[in-house]
């Protein structure tokens, strides 16, 4: 990875599914949030939530001035960082890219410096990259979407449930969640 310090313990954000299934080795995780992005189902799953021809929709962000995204941060070890990121590389090789950002955590006083983490986010230069689309229509899309990670429907729900386990409120994800609930009901 580009810039991570050599030797030093280092951060990674989730906001998809990292949030409730990192399966990387870490230290230590804690909630926190990023500025500037929002998340949104705009990205295509051929390879975990949809299959070629029939993508289910995940999560990526899109640059959003004065969103606040929440997620699950998790330390990685220094001498695990290589290891560990090229789990993560596999894992989100359907269109995502790595960047870095500022982490916040709450609680974190105002002078103290935010420390720097990596996250994955799809851009609209991928092939996978859906883009935007009505909440029904992404609905309809994810209802009728499974791959070898399961159901796309499980994904949004699962997301929903991590993201009220630490507190944080996500109306994209949640008016996604309610319209499934209420098809489903």
């Amino acid at each position: 990875m580009a810039n991570a310090a050599p030797g030093r313990d280092f951060w990674v954000f989730g906001y998809g599914s990292l949030v409730w299934r990192p399966a990387f080795p870490h230290l230590r995780q804690r909630p926190g949030y990023i500025e500037g992005w929002a998340r949104r189902f705009w990205q295509g799953s051929t390879d975990h939530r949809g299959v070629p021809g029939r993508p289910g929709r995940v999560v990526t962000l899109v640059p959003e001035a004065g969103a606040r995204c929440w997620g699950m941060a998790y330390e990685v070890a220094a001498e695990r960082l290589a290891a560990v990121l090229e789990v993560l590389d596999h894992r989100e090789k359907g269109g995502y890219e790595q960047l870095r950002t500022s982490l916040h955590f709450p609680g974190r006083e105002s002078g103290d410096p935010a420390p720097d983490a990596l996250v994955y986010i799809a851009t609209a230069s991928n092939p996978n990259y859906l883009g935007p689309a009505d909440l029904e229509a992404i609905a309809s899309q994810v209802r009728g979407a499974s791959g070898p990670s399961g159901p796309n429907s499980e994904y949004v729900l699962r997301l929903a449930s991590a993201l009220r386990t630490i507190g944080a409120r996500d109306e994209h994800v949640l008016a996604l969640e309610a319209i499934l609930l209420r098809a489903s009901g």
